[in-house]
């Protein structure tokens, strides 16, 4: 689809969604989430498919830490991670990093 034409199926969009009362409107909110949620599993899906058990990785944890560890476990979002620290992590696919076999 064309630039153009995606322009205009959006104003065409904006302009169906002025007319939408309450119900409609709650309806659409519902379908919208469902879909971004699809969206986001599927993307988190395919990050995960990038590691497996075993594997040595990294991330930066919220204090801006380095940690360095192995993915113990693939869940259904996240992966867990045990760190050369001895504590255990819920990561998140995105953050993880790979790093070369010691």
């Amino acid at each position: 689809m064309n630039s153009k034409q995606t322009i205009l199926d959006r104003e065409l969009f904006t302009q169906a969604l002025r007319h939408m009362g309450e119900e409609d409107l709650l309806y659409l909110n519902r379908m919208v989430v469902e879909r971004l949620n699809l969206l986001a599993q599927a993307k988190s899906t395919v990050e995960l498919a990038q590691f497996a058990e075993g594997d040595r990785v990294h991330f930066t944890a919220s204090d801006g830490s380095i940690k360095h560890g192995v993915v113990l476990r693939l869940n259904k979002k996240t992966a867990s991670v045990h760190t050369d620290e001895g504590q255990n992590w819920k990561v998140s696919p995105g953050l993880l990093r790979k790093t070369a076999t010691r």
